[in-house]
């Protein structure tokens, strides 16, 4: 019998480099107020979200995904044809076939890429990145290309305010590649299914539903633990972080999360809520973006992140930034 042969690997994967595209369109409460019955106190207080991005026709799936995708190239300093797996993490497909991730691969230049789309909800980002660094360490790749990209308005009902003051459009990527220093810590991640429609597209439906204290309640409640296995797995503590970015879902998880955890104010926390709205599976890597851009988080801090959404699903990994 002849024994298959695996090849050399690399000990670790690293983030080496990530980019990000937000839409042109900037929505205010103030704006929600003219279309529907809210106001600037109503939301803030209940989400913390002050302004959103809303994409317009021309920015699809794919235009934002190959923005964000060639930012996080062009920071890698590595050349498309270094690369050999994409995938696109996102929620808000509107056509099942074919997937995003070959076009995306193909407009980046990237020669023939392995290349898949993974709908985990709002943890789409964490569970790629965690496929993207095994696929590493296995072998079965060199560099990956993470994307996570969302056009939530897309199937947001306007006229449901729980959901459409919330909800937002944009895309982030990760350049993920082999690293002689792990970069990347195990991925912890599981669903709890008993509660898989507290967000839902119902069949037969076009627009997204949420149970809001429900998922409120079980993020607040039953992720911290989550939260604190990665960090154990990647054999670090609490004291050990440099920057907490979960998904920015709502304002007053980040800060109940943020506390659980005893963070204190040496702890850069994400907060692109505020801006950004709630982009699902984009949502992470727009919030390390932006705190790299803004000088808040530098190369080489430790970053504690934890997707959550429709499945329920959830995924926490500890990161080095680029």
């Amino acid at each position: 019998m002849t024994d298959i042969q695996l090849p050399a690997v690399a000990p670790g994967a690293r983030i080496l480099g990530l980019g990000a595209y937000r839409p042109r369109r900037r929505v205010t409460n103030d704006d929600l107020a003219q279309m529907m019955d809210t106001n600037d106190e109503w939301i803030q207080s209940r989400v913390g979200i002050a302004e959103r991005r809303w994409a317009s026709e021309d920015e699809t799936l794919v235009e934002m995904a190959v923005a964000a995708g060639g930012k996080a190239i062009a920071a890698s300093g590595l050349a498309p044809d270094q690369i050999d797996l994409v995938i696109v993490a996102s929620a808000s497909l509107r056509v099942p076939i074919p997937g995003i991730g070959p076009q995306v691969g193909h407009r980046l230049g990237i020669p023939r890429p392995g290349s898949f789309d993974l709908n985990a909800g709002c943890a789409g980002f964490c569970y790629a990145l965690g496929v993207a660094s095994d696929s590493i360490r296995a072998g079965s790749s060199r560099n990956a290309l993470v994307v996570g990209v969302e056009r939530l308005t897309d199937v947001t009902n306007l006229e449901d305010r729980t959901t459409a003051v919330i909800f937002a459009d944009g895309a982030g990527a990760a350049l993920v590649g082999a690293s002689e220093e792990p970069g990347i810590g195990p991925a912890v991640w599981g669903s709890d299914g008993d509660q898989f429609n507290a967000i839902e597209i119902a069949a037969g439906s076009s627009t997204m539903t949420m149970a809001g204290q429900a998922v409120y309640r079980w993020a607040t409640t039953k992720l911290t633990e989550t939260l604190v296995a990665a960090m154990e797995r990647a054999g670090v503590t609490p004291a050990d972080i440099d920057v907490f970015a979960p998904h920015q879902a709502n304002l007053r998880i980040v800060e109940s999360m943020t506390k659980r955890l005893g963070f204190g104010e040496d702890v850069v926390v994400a907060r692109d809520i505020v801006q950004s709205g709630n982009t699902s599976a984009a949502s992470i890597p727009l919030a390390l973006t932006a705190l790299m851009e803004s000088g808040e988080a530098k190369s080489g801090d430790l970053a504690l992140v934890l997707g959550y959404g429709a499945g329920l699903t959830f995924a926490g990994q500890v990161l080095v930034l680029p």
